[in-house]
């Protein structure tokens, strides 16, 4: 998984980890990741596929509900085939939440050696025990 430096998904936030434990044990997948050293996000290959149609695709047009942006966004394609999907996700993500330390030691984290901040894997915990 590719994920910016900073901001919520960022090498740092506890939160960001602690979900990725729960991902990795709902799959049973070692999830790893790499992160854009900070500044350098704009190398995200996404951001160049992707972002580039969508705000052509949706210049000029208020965004004013959640189905006028996503009928622009489902209306985006680009020339090499790729297509946007969309959805709405209803769900209230509330801010400030904390993870506690004794919920980061359940966070079963494998550092790489080279850039341990911006290169880790989450392992899930059957595997991990």
């Amino acid at each position: 998984m590719l994920a910016d430096a900073g901001g919520s998904n960022g090498c740092r936030p506890r939160l960001w980890k602690y979900r990725l434990q729960a991902l990795a044990d709902r799959y049973g997948l070692v999830v790893n990741v790499c992160h854009y050293p900070t500044g350098a996000s704009k190398w995200n290959p996404v951001e160049h596929r992707l972002f580039g149609p969508i705000s052509v695709n949706w210049a000029g047009i208020p965004l004013r509900t959640p189905g006028v942006m996503l009928s622009c966004l489902r209306g985006t394609s680009t020339r090499g085939g790729l297509r946007v999907s969309a959805q709405w996700q209803p769900r209230a993500y509330p801010k400030g939440v904390k993870v506690t330390r004794a919920q980061m030691d359940r966070v079963h984290v494998l550092s790489n050696d080279l850039c341990p901040r911006w290169k880790y894997s989450v392992v899930p915990a059957d595997i991990w025990e």
